[in-house]
């Protein structure tokens, strides 16, 4: 009985640290995110609006018409990327219209962004409790951003449905080298267990890769 108890504490500890690991991962990509991208991109808008003043107090106010538009544009394209950090975080449309939508607008920035085709096929009588639908969400996005960086793919497939006992399935099935790295893998793999579910990773005939995620009927209603 010991044994087991200090097995099972064990078990948990080390459920824990991955989970702590997985949490400082995502923390650091978003600071490195930031860093690289928005932070940059204002500094660099700050040195030109710098620039375009210089420019109209010595009489060149061509060149700075033009400093103030390569400006605009800098700050355009920083104002996209840090709306897709906020949609990547928890989008507005999950909160509001639900997760059928969540996903087809995942969808359609994965298909923006990095020109992958991705179908979603989620069975309108899939009901998923708020908390469900958040962590369903976070996997999902999860797997589909390891395959763009296998790949990427020309193509993913996304399928949810009710199983035979009420739970629910989702299946990703992509095109992309099967290859993947372990500790990536293992932070889904630790989400999916907060959710008392399984996962199922299989090699496709060829190439790519099918994801399998089932969890049970009592944790989708929460």
């Amino acid at each position: 009985m010991q044994l087991r108890l200090h097995s099972a504490k064990r078990s948990l500890t080390e459920s824990l640290d991955r989970l702590i690991s997985a949490e400082q991962d995502e923390r650091r990509r978003i600071a490195l995110f930031l860093h690289d991208g928005p932070v940059q991109h204002l500094a660099g808008i700050a040195l030109m609006i710098d620039a375009a003043l210089a420019s109209i107090a010595a009489g060149g106010h061509e060149e700075a018409k033009a400093v103030l538009g390569t400006a605009l544009e800098r700050q355009r394209e920083t104002i996209r990327e840090l709306r897709g950090l906020s949609f990547a975080l928890e989008p507005v449309v999950l909160r509001d219209r639900g997760f059928g939508p969540a996903l087809d607008e995942l969808a359609a920035q994965l298909e923006r962004l990095h020109g992958v085709r991705v179908t979603v096929d989620a069975e309108p009588a899939v009901e998923l409790g708020q908390t469900a639908q958040i962590a369903l969400y976070t996997i999902v996005r999860e797997l589909l951003d390891q395959t763009v960086r296998r790949g990427p793919p020309s193509r993913v497939d996304v399928s949810l449905h009710e199983t035979a006992d009420g739970g629910v399935e989702t299946t990703i099935v992509d095109d992309a080298e099967p290859e993947r790295r372990r500790r990536s893998f293992e932070v889904v793999e630790e989400r999916v267990k907060q959710l008392h579910g399984v996962v199922q990773v299989e090699a496709q005939t060829g190439a790519g890769t099918r994801v399998v995620v089932k969890l049970p009927p009592y944790a989708t209603r929460r």
